[in-house]
């Protein structure tokens, strides 16, 4: 396909999964908007898309959203999680491919099924992008159970390999994918990557340096957010101990984040954190705040005086970007996308996933506030210079660009 001369407007469809709040959602609402504000015609297709649980910007006007298969389950009795999101995707491409005129590219992430029924339409790019293989998100515990995820880890693999262009979110994920799908590094398929990035201009200079620690994590369990309560309760003992700083009485932890009481582990995880914060003697000062509005984020942002990030060997991680962009530093565990994301002992800590570990960098922020203050105007000119949704939609726009009008050689 031939670059028309003066014409570099795209007809670009996005599908995801579910259009709530969280991380990789964050990614889609993000590429959306940026592209839009490059011109394209921009049209999000889910499967879910609830009204008073999502993000603003799906409600602006800004793109197109709708949804088709609302009504398909998304799980059976609590099982069979993948088969229905399978489903439910494949059902919102052949709403596509069958109710709209054909699109430049299709952009894709998750569930990478959809692609060969994208890729019906010959015209039609697709780009798929990996947050991280599917494969090593599930549970492959039991013989039934991998008896269960093995012909969908081979879909997975197959149809990934048939994008005409796979991103992924960290040299981390790249390198993961290459030791993941062997078969497709085998045959020279190597994914680029598009770091996500965070709208720094929402977030305004910081109203206070208090001693609140906040978490922000989705509630599952791979989140480890039981390290942040567990760090937090070790505070008094090695603030007293190890730094002689006595003014921790009025520390405090906020544990905010995405909450779906349509899911079971949310429900569970929550009450298993409380219980948690109540045998470590701490239940007083931590508060637990679910599925907080943006407003009601940043401004739990500005009042605290660090973040805890504590997902081990994440993906990427969006949370240390935002709060980074709001004047904060990061404690995170020293694995995974916040080693690329954060610049350790300048715009935070990046320790061993350990409660002592983590509390000893809490410790030292609570000695000497001065210093989360110095460390948190580095981490904004760090991501307004590195990872801001400006940069991100420049090199999202161009990789789009770039499939739909290949360049000759």
């Amino acid at each position: 396909m031939e670059k028309k001369e003066g014409n570099s407007k795209l007809n670009i469809a996005i599908i995801h999964p579910d259009l709530g709040i969280g991380g990789a959602e964050r990614l889609i609402v993000d590429a959306a908007v940026e592209l839009a504000s490059h011109g394209h015609n921009v049209h999000i297709f889910t499967a879910h898309h609830d009204r008073t649980r999502c993000f603003e910007e799906t409600l602006a006007g800004t793109f197109l959203v709708t949804v088709y298969g609302g009504f398909l389950p998304r799980h059976i009795f609590y099982r069979f999680h993948a088969i229905c999101a399978y489903l439910r995707c494949i059902f919102v491409a052949l709403c596509v491919l069958f109710m709209w005129p054909t699109f430049d590219v299709v952009l894709a992430d998750q569930v990478s099924v959809v692609i060969p029924l994208l890729k019906l339409k010959k015209s039609m790019k697709v780009v798929f992008y990996c947050h991280f293989p599917d494969l090593l998100l599930a549970q492959h515990t039991t013989l039934l159970r991998r008896i269960y995820r093995k012909p969908i880890d081979i879909i997975e693999e197959i149809t990934t390999g048939m994008a005409d262009m796979i991103l992924v979110n960290s040299r981390f994920t790249a390198s993961t994918f290459a030791n993941t799908f062997k078969h497709l590094h085998a045959r020279g398929i190597q994914p680029a990557v598009l770091h996500p990035a965070v709208n720094v201009n929402q977030f305004d200079e910081p109203h206070s340096n208090k001693l609140n620690f906040l978490s922000i994590n989705r509630f599952e369990r791979k989140k480890n957010i039981d390290l942040a309560i567990s760090a937090f309760a070790m505070l008094h003992t090695l603030g007293g101990d190890v730094y002689q700083n006595d003014n921790l009485d009025g520390a405090s932890l906020t544990i905010a984040g995405g909450y779906d009481k349509r899911l079971r582990e949310n429900v569970e995880y929550l009450d298993e954190l409380k219980s948690l914060a109540e045998r470590e003697g701490v239940s007083h000062r931590v508060n637990f705040v679910t599925s907080c509005s943006t407003a009601e984020r940043n401004a739990l942002l500005s009042q605290c005086l660090c973040v805890i990030y504590t997902p081990k060997d994440e993906h990427f991680g969006i949370v240390p970007l935002e709060a980074m962009a709001a004047h904060k530093p990061v404690i995170a565990c020293n694995s995974g996308g916040p080693v690329e994301t954060i610049k350790d002992g300048q715009t935070g800590f990046l320790c061993d996933p350990t409660p002592r570990q983590f509390s000893l960098a809490m410790a030292k922020l609570t000695q000497d506030p001065q210093t989360a203050k110095r460390m948190g105007e580095e981490a904004r000119r760090h991501v307004t210079e590195s990872f801001s949704t400006k940069i991100f939609g420049q090199r999202l726009n161009q990789y789009l660009l770039d499939v739909v009008w290949p360049k000759r050689e």
